[in-house]
C-alpha cells in the first residue's frame, strides 16, 4: 500500500467519522423516537388485547395451532412472533400457594401471576370462605417489546416456579435463553396481608428494546359481591388511587367513570364495602388511566381497569418494587403502615373507611374510632357497645340538649302572651306589627327563638359522623344482636320476592326491624315535640304535615342501610325522648314564666342583632304603608 492509499482511505475515515457526530440524533430524537416505539408497542398489545376479548380466548393462543397449520409451521409463527421468549409459550399450567394466618394466595406459572387470594379470618355473607378474586376474575399483564420490535405479554407465557429459601417466598421466572430471564419475586409477610412483588431483569440488555425504561401494566379485577343487599355494597366500591406526597380520591362510585392521570401514583386500590386489593409502587406509577364499570346483576358487582407504567431498569442494577394488599378495610390496620413512615412516605391507606369528609372525619377519626374500640377490649357484643356509645354521647351532648329545652320552654309559657299579640294585630296586612310586638316580648322576657335552634345545629355534624361510621365499620360485619344477624347489614323480619315498581328499586324487598322501630319513634318524638314547642305563632300551610313526612322517608332511606346505624339512631331517639320527659316533670313552668315576668322589669339591654333586626322590620314596614297608600 503506498502512501498516496493509505493518506485516502485516512480522509475516508475522517471524512465517515465527521458525518457520522454530525449526524448523530439529539436526545430529544432519541427520546421521540423511544416514545414512537413505545406508542407502536402500545398500539400492538390494545390490539392484542382486543382481539382476545373478541374470540374469548386466553391473551396468548399461538401455542394452538391454527387450522390446516402443521407442527413445524406452529413453531416457526411462534418463533417469530414471541422472538427469545418462544419456549416459554408452550407449557402446562401449575400452581403454588403462599399463605399464612391471615391469607393464602395462590400463584400460577401462567403469568407468574397471583391466581386468587381468600382471607382466612372472614366469610362471606352466606358462609362461604371469602375470596377476592379467582382464576380469570383478575389479570395482572406486563408488555415487553423486545429487542426486534415484537410485543409480547407476560400473561400468554409460562414462567418457572421457583421456591425460596424462606417458604414465604416464590420466584416466577420467565426465561429469554441463554441464562437470560425475568424473575417475579413473592413474598408474604408473617401475619400480614402484604405481599411484596419485586421484578428484576438478568441479561436482558440486549434482549428487550435499548430504549426500555419502564414496564408497561394492564391489571384487571372484577370486584365480588360479598355482602347481603347489593345496593350499599355498591355504593361503597370503586378505585381510589393516591398520588405521590399528595391527597386521596376515587371515582365515582354510583356510575360508570374513568380518567386519564398524569401525575404520578403512589397506590392504586380495588375497593370493595369492606375489602380491597391495593397494588402499591415504590417507585410511583406513571400515565395511568383507570376506569371502573357498573356491573347490574350477578356475583359481580364492578369491572375494575388499569393501564399505567412502573420504572425498570433494563441492566437488571436496580429492583422495581411493588407490593399487593389482600385484606380487610380495618382503620386500625391500614392506619399501622404508616408506623414510624416519614410523612412525605405515608400510604395513608386508611383513605380507603370512608369516614367522612372534614369535620365529619375528624369526629370519627379521634373521637367516635377510639371510643368504639375501647368499648370493644372489654365488651364482645357489639350491641351493647352501640348501646353505651349512644348513651355516652347524649351525656356529652346533655348541656346542649339541656339548653335546647329551655329555650322550647320559654316559648312555651309567653304562648298566652303570643297568643294575646295575634289576637291584637290580626291580619296578614298587620303582619309587621305582630312580628314586632312578638320579638319585643321575647327580648325583654329573655327568650330568643335562635337559642334553641343552635344547640340542635351543633349537634348535627356527629349525627351525620354516625351516618358516615356504622355502615362502613367492618366490627359490625357479621355481629349479631338480638334478631339482627349482622349490623352490617339491614335486618329483614318481613321478605317478599315480587318485584314491585317503584317500591322494590328504593324501599327493597322487605321490612327491617330496627329501621321500622326508628321510624316509629321518630314519628313520636316529632309528634311530642311539636307540643312541646308549640309557641302559638303562626306556621307555615303544610309544615306540620312536612314534619311527620321526615320520618318516613327516613324509613325508605335506612330500611336497606345497616341495621347497627338504625339502632343507634332508635336508641339515640329514644333517649331523647326520656329526657325530654324528664325536664318536663322537673322544671317547674310556673317558676320559669315568673324570672320571666321579672326580666321584663328591668332595663331593656338590646343586642346589635336585636337592633338590627327591628331596624330592618321598621324600614320594611314603612315601605309597606308606602305601597298601600299608593294603592289607595
Amino acid at each position: 500500500m503506498d502512501k498516496n492509499t493509505l493518506i485516502g482511505f485516512l480522509l475516508i475515515g475522517v471524512v465517515l467519522f465527521a458525518f457520522s457526530w454530525l449526524n448523530q440524533p439529539t436526545p430529544e430524537q432519541v427520546e421521540a423516537q423511544r416514545r414512537y416505539q413505545d406508542s407502536i408497542a402500545q398500539i400492538e398489545h390494545a390490539r392484542q388485547l382486543d382481539q382476545s376479548r373478541n374470540d374469548k380466548l386466553p391473551l396468548a393462543t399461538a401455542a394452538d395451532s391454527l387450522p390446516g397449520e402443521s407442527d413445524s409451521a406452529r413453531i416457526q409463527r411462534i418463533r417469530s412472533e414471541y422472538d427469545v421468549f418462544a419456549d416459554a409459550v408452550i407449557g402446562e399450567e401449575q400452581f403454588t400457594t403462599l399463605e399464612n394466618d391471615k391469607v393464602e394466595i395462590r400463584f400460577t406459572n401462567k403469568g407468574g401471576r397471583v391466581y386468587s387470594a381468600r382471607l382466612k379470618d372472614y366469610k362471606t355473607h352466606d358462609s362461604l370462605p371469602l375470596i377476592l378474586f379467582e382464576g380469570d376474575e383478575a389479570l395482572l399483564d406486563f408488555t415487553l417489546v423486545t429487542a426486534t420490535n415484537r410485543v409480547v405479554n407476560t400473561a400468554g407465557m409460562y414462567f418457572q416456579a421457583i421456591p425460596g429459601n424462606d417458604p414465604n417466598t416464590l420466584t416466577m421466572r420467565l426465561s429469554a435463553g441463554d441464562g437470560r430471564h425475568l424473575d417475579f419475586t413473592y413474598t408474604l409477610s408473617k401475619d400480614d396481608y402484604m405481599v411484596k412483588m419485586d421484578i428484576k431483569g438478568t441479561g436482558l440488555n440486549g434482549v428487550l428494546s435499548p430504549s426500555t425504561n419502564a414496564l408497561d401494566i394492564n391489571w384487571e379485577q372484577k370486584i365480588r359481591q360479598q355482602e347481603k343487599g347489593r345496593k350499599f355494597e355498591d355504593q361503597y366500591a370503586a378505585i381510589y388511587y393516591k398520588f405521590v406526597a399528595d391527597d386521596v380520591e376515587y371515582l365515582s362510585e354510583t356510575k360508570n367513570d374513568s380518567k386519564q392521570l398524569s401525575n404520578r401514583l403512589k397506590w392504586i386500590a380495588y375497593k370493595d364495602k369492606f375489602f380491597s386489593t391495593v397494588l402499591i409502587s415504590e417507585d410511583g406509577f406513571e400515565a395511568t388511566n383507570l376506569a371502573s364499570n357498573l356491573i347490574p346483576e350477578g356475583k359481580f358487582i364492578k369491572e375494575c381497569k388499569t393501564t399505567t407504567s412502573v420504572p425498570f431498569d433494563l441492566r437488571g442494577e436496580k429492583t422495581t418494587s411493588l407490593r399487593y394488599f389482600f385484606g380487610p378495610n380495618k382503620y386500625n390496620l391500614l392506619a399501622a403502615y404508616d408506623n414510624d413512615v416519614p410523612s412525605a412516605d405515608k400510604l395513608e391507606l386508611e383513605r380507603l373507611v370512608p369516614l367522612g369528609a372534614s369535620v365529619f372525619r375528624w369526629i370519627n377519626q379521634y373521637f367516635i374510632l377510639p371510643l368504639f374500640n375501647f368499648f370493644g377490649n372489654f365488651i364482645g357484643s357489639y350491641g351493647l357497645i352501640i348501646f353505651l356509645l349512644t348513651l355516652l354521647v347524649k351525656i356529652i351532648l346533655f348541656p346542649l340538649t339541656y339548653k335546647s329545652y329551655m329555650s322550647s320552654a320559654k316559648m312555651r309559657v309567653l304562648r298566652p302572651q303570643v297568643e294575646e299579640i295575634n289576637a291584637k294585630f290580626p291580619g296578614q296586612d298587620k303582619a309587621l306589627e305582630r312580628q314586632k310586638a312578638t320579638m319585643e316580648l321575647y327580648s325583654r322576657a329573655g327568650a330568643s327563638p335562635m337559642s334553641g335552634c343552635l344547640p340542635m345545629l351543633l349537634q348535627m355534624p356527629i349525627l351525620i359522623a354516625m351516618y358516615m361510621f356504622f355502615p362502613s365499620s367492618i366490627e359490625l360485619r357479621h355481629e349479631s344482636f338480638l334478631w339482627a344477624k349482622d349490623l352490617s347489614t339491614y335486618d329483614a323480619v318481613i321478605s317478599w320476592t315480587t318485584n314491585i315498581p317503584l317500591i322494590t328499586p328504593y324501599f327493597g324487598n322487605h321490612i327491617s326491624l330496627f329501621c321500622l322501630l326508628m321510624t316509629i319513634t321518630n314519628i313520636i318524638y316529632t309528634k311530642f315535640n311539636m307540643d312541646q314547642t308549640n309557641t302559638g305563632q303562626q306556621q307555615m300551610p303544610g309544615m306540620k304535615a312536612m314534619m311527620y313526612m321526615m320520618p318516613l322517608m327516613f324509613l325508605v332511606f335506612f330500611n336497606q342501610n345497616a341495621s347497627g346505624l338504625s339502632y343507634y339512631y332508635f336508641i339515640s331517639t329514644l333517649i331523647t325522648i326520656v329526657q325530654t320527659l324528664i325536664f318536663r316533670y322537673t322544671i317547674n313552668e310556673d317558676k320559669l314564666l315568673a324570672k320571666l315576668e321579672a326580666n321584663k322589669k328591668k332595663p331593656a339591654k338590646k343586642s346589635g342583632f336585636m337592633k338590627r333586626l327591628e331596624d330592618a322590620q321598621r324600614a320594611q314596614q314603612e315601605q309597606l304603608k308606602k305601597q298601600q297608600k299608593g294603592k289607595k
